[in-house]
């Protein structure tokens, strides 16, 4: 059985966790039918990657995680000045997450009406963002 015997650094191996659930939603995207595009680096625009359908309509996306079981807590807006449409977390410590409209308040709950609940599974996420 292989063993990782490598020292990662701490800010580097949470890089790696975040990178892991950008890369869970693209595929999840991808099993749905939707052509994903991944840019080479967000941190101008923004965004972790753009979904687009047969009918040529694009939808930027950012993804984000909460280190946190409670999801009335406020999420906070670190996509200011960008133009994005959704933004999807994940709870790190819980099975579930939300899909949200990019919002202009610095901070929002993140169970707010307008956001949708997904369980962390694919068949229920692809449900969660069809009622968008």
């Amino acid at each position: 059985m292989p063993v990782k015997s490598s020292k990662i650094k701490q800010q580097t191996l949470a890089a790696h966790k975040q990178l892991s659930y950008e890369k869970l939603v693209a595929a999840w995207f991808m099993s749905d039918g939707w052509e994903v595009l991944i840019p080479a680096i967000d941190h101008g625009k923004k965004t972790d990657l753009v979904i687009a359908d047969d009918e040529n309509n694009y939808y930027r996306i950012q993804v984000k995680t909460v280190e946190s079981n409670d999801e009335s807590i406020k999420v906070e807006n670190k996509w200011k000045g960008a133009e994005i449409d959704y933004v999807i977390y994940f709870s790190r410590t819980g099975e579930w997450g939300y899909i949200a409209p990019a919002f202009n308040q610095n901070k929002k709950r993140l169970n707010a009406p307008d956001h949708i609940r997904f369980h962390n599974h694919p068949t229920n996420f692809h449900k969660a963002f069809k009622k968008i």
